[in-house]
């Protein structure tokens, strides 16, 4: 335990006023919307893409007393009974805590870098020694700046070992992390593409990640790369490869029909061989890690054997996904721990869909009373309408919390008496180590739907929504489009991310968008594009807001509401500046102001404008016109109106091309969703649309495939069947080999017509098989090119029948 003056020497406070010096912290805090042990947490107001020292106010009124800042002006007489260090830089300040905290720590510690595999290596290591060992590994992908910071100051000695993993994105970042974690033991896993752009070339990005080993004493790394010549001078390597020199020597690989590998090794002329249910070759390279580690950790070559055929493929990544019974289901069942449990229940807290939330948890490995303690701590600071238990060392929780808990053995007798617990109209954590099987609980409660599914990664929607904020002015709100189903994206889950980050607005096509957000917990400000009469009484019920564009609904609007005895109503006029499409005309502006003027039953919140050609150069005298028609007549409006209203023109392309119209607002829309039209962005991929080999054939030269037999085959060939056809939004202009898709990596084109519900690809040059993956668009922007047309085509014409699964992490 801390104390705040036992924090003010690591942290280098150069001044503080502190309240209470005895104050114990236990949480460290960045975010004032994951706040949960207030009273004992201590806030770092980090200077990020959002100036953290904004959200000071919040996190006081939620109870926290201690705050970390940099900005000399901070009202201390608002916060009477805060406490204040002032440091240089608040992010450092972090990281030294998190490193005076890891030299307490005098337990083996693992050290993990590479381009990928760390978090897999990590995950399966952590699995593989919690037989013998109490293991705390970093939880989920926490491995950056401040994800190593947080991971490190939950390090305790109730744990026999720690694995930590790092990644780093640009030069001289690892010098930070490896103050931190200061690892015994190396493990370098590969290198390769990953994170490669902000790095002039390999070697330099060899060079920054082996910086993570600068004071290990063992590295441990396949032999191939040649990361030894990288390695500082005196540092021990263990290595694993096809050569005589290798530690561990790989005799033989062999790909089975049944999709496992036989895979036998020598070491110390000691041969063993073993199975694994893995044929790619990243996961044979990250098992291969793992038995290395092992054999130099002490574990005999049987043991390990014995060890390994009980890995299976880890989903690791937070999952989202339609329940039946209108629940909302959290999938995150690969691993257990007291971090990780935090995590996953920040995610729950977020989803405002359902006001009741349960929580399925299986035991945890190895909690002591001290462990035990902060896990009960952990859960009575939730909002939970009840705790399903499954195993028998968290017994101890009864009676101790002041919800509903249900106690259940194993997961074979919950999955038997599933049917007698009501579940419906609630958001469901299902979080499990490996070895309780808790997906078999998943499975039972998520809604069967069609096997072609849109993968939504949140966490790159988050990434790109700091990116295009990062580029704006602080006092410029910032309005989401969620129209089309969030671009196919889905409507509440995305909506539910956009609210937890504090967007201004969300915009959607049609009131019945609008409604159905409010009905899953939005409380944002919602604007409604080009509503009829028809849902007038819709907005009022569901407080949304209209785009007004033409007298004649402005003036049925106002008429239904003078019915209703309704007085200002929020409203966004638009004013058609170049579009052509709604809006009124810069020359209709008197009429319309002295129909606003008389009218008390409306009140104009936003005016707005669409740019025609944002991103086009060739246009940009017409953009600066545009900007320029629409100022003047805002101006005109606000003269006659006598209140400032907030102006918006730029769309995503605007955002990028044009900051002149930044003005009061701006528009995001697929631009969020990872599609830079302009590629001048560093966005992520957002969705991910993928489906599976239902059945391969092998057929002679001279056979047709697909309707009106348009698949002409010209050589002896393999063709497999997919479950995606033009009923899912997979256009019929994609057959006769326009449309490319790809089965592990490997690219493969369509044969013959589409059809309504699957197509075929031709295979005969790869390896595949049924039941195989598939990834529908390898290239979002190319198919769209394709076919002669945009990606917002392909994205918004993805079925509703297809499933959507949504993962954070």
């Amino acid at each position: 335990m801390y104390t705040l003056a036992s924090i003010l020497i690591p942290i280098h406070s150069k001044q503080h006023l502190i309240r209470d010096t005895e104050l114990p912290i236990y949480d460290l805090a960045y975010d004032s919307r994951k706040i949960r042990n207030a009273e004992h947490s201590l806030f770092f107001a980090l200077m990020n893409v959002r100036d953290g020292h904004t959200f000071i106010p919040d996190a006081y009124q939620k109870g926290v007393r201690a705050f970390v800042v940099s900005r000399e002006d901070i009202d201390v007489v608002s916060y009477p009974e805060a406490s204040f260090f002032w440091v240089d830089d608040v992010l450092v300040a972090l990281q030294e805590l998190a490193r005076y905290h890891r030299e307490k720590f005098n337990k083996p510690v693992i050290g993990i870098t590479g381009s990928n595999g760390k978090t897999i290596v990590k995950e399966w290591l952590t699995q593989l020694l919690q037989e013998d060992k109490k293991v705390y590994q970093s939880p989920k992908s926490y491995n950056s700046q401040l994800g190593v910071a947080l991971s490190l100051w939950d390090l305790s000695d109730d744990y026999d070992c720690a694995i930590i993993e790092a990644g780093i994105s640009l030069p001289d970042e690892m010098d930070q992390l490896e103050a931190m974690i200061r690892p015994d033991i190396g493990i370098m896993t590969n290198i390769g593409v990953a994170h490669a752009d902000g790095f002039t070339s390999k070697a330099l990005k060899i060079t920054e990640k082996i910086k993570l080993f600068k004071h290990a004493k063992d590295v441990i790394f396949p032999s191939r790369y040649g990361f030894e010549v990288y390695l500082p001078a005196g540092s021990r390597t263990f290595m694993f490869g096809e050569s005589d020199r290798d530690d561990v020597k790989i005799v033989r690989i062999e790909e089975r029909r049944d999709g496992s590998s036989s895979i036998q090794v020598n070491y110390r002329q000691e041969m063993a061989t073993f199975t694994v249910p893995f044929v790619d070759k990243a996961s044979i390279e990250n098992v291969l890690i793992c038995l290395t580690t092992l054999l130099f950790l002490g574990y005999s070559l049987d043991a390990i054997v014995h060890k390994l055929g009980r890995l299976r493929p880890l989903e690791m990544r937070l999952q989202l996904k339609t329940g039946r019974n209108n629940c909302s289901i959290i999938d995150d069942t690969y691993s257990n721990d007291l971090a990780s449990l935090q995590i996953a229940l920040d995610f729950l807290h977020q989803q405002q869909q359902h006001k009741k939330k349960t929580l399925i948890l299986s035991d945890m490995e190895g909690l002591n009373e001290k462990l035990q303690m902060k896990l009960l701590s952990i859960l009575r600071q939730q909002n939970l309408t009840r705790i399903i238990v499954v195993g028998k060392t968290l017994k101890y929780l009864q009676d101790k919390l002041q919800i509903p808990l249900l106690f259940f053995a194993s997961t074979e007798e919950l999955v038997r008496n599933l049917h007698e617990i009501s579940l419906e109209n609630e958001s469901i954590l299902i979080k499990g180590s490996r070895r309780y099987h808790l997906e078999d609980v998943s499975k039972l409660l998520v809604a069967k739907s069609h096997e072609t599914v849109l993968e939504i990664n949140l966490s790159a929607l988050e990434h790109n929504l700091k990116v295009y904020r990062s580029i704006l002015p602080s006092n410029v709100k910032l309005m989401v489009m969620v129209k089309a189903f969030s671009y196919g994206s889905g409507s509440y889950e995305v909506a539910n991310l956009l609210q937890f980050n504090k967007v201004d607005y969300l915009t959607v096509a049609f009131a019945d968008e609008g409604v159905e957000l409010r009905q899953h917990g939005i409380d944002l400000p919602i604007m409604v594009l080009s509503p009829d009469e028809q849902v007038f009484e819709s907005l009022l019920t569901s407080n949304l807001e209209p785009e007004i564009y033409s007298f004649r609904i402005l003036k049925a609007l106002i008429t239904f509401l003078r019915m209703r005895k309704k007085k200002a109503l929020p409203i966004h006029i638009k004013i058609d500046t170049g579009m052509h499409r709604l809006g009124f005309l810069p020359d209709e502006m008197e009429e319309l102001v002295t129909l606003l003027a008389a009218a008390p039953e409306v009140k104009v919140k936003t005016i707005f404008s669409h740019l025609v050609a944002a991103g086009n150069e060739q246009h940009a005298d017409f953009t600066k016109q545009q900007i320029a028609l629409f100022s003047a007549s805002v101006d005109r409006l606000e003269a006659r109106l006598g209140y400032k209203v907030v102006r918006h023109i730029a769309n995503t392309a605007g955002i990028v091309n044009w900051p002149s119209a930044y003005m009061d607002m701006v528009r995001l829309g697929i631009g969020l969703y990872g599609v830079d039209m302009d590629e001048k962005m560093v966005l992520e991929k957002v969705s991910e649309l993928k489906t599976t080999i239902t059945q391969i054939k092998e057929l002679p030269a001279g056979e047709t495939v697909g309707y009106d037999r348009k698949g002409v085959l010209h050589k002896p060939s393999r063709i497999a069947t997919v479950k995606i056809g033009y009923a899912d939004g997979y256009s019929r202009r994609f057959g006769g080999g326009v449309g490319e898709m790809s089965i592990n990596g490997q690219k493969v084109r369509t044969v013959g017509s589409i059809c309504m519900d699957m197509c075929m690809l031709d295979v005969t040059d790869i390896v595949a098989h049924e039941l195989d993956e598939v990834v529908v668009f390898p290239d979002l922007m190319e198919a769209a090119r394709r076919i002669d047309t945009i990606p917002y085509e392909l994205l918004v014409n993805i079925s509703a029948r297809v499933k959507r699964v949504y993962f954070y992490g």
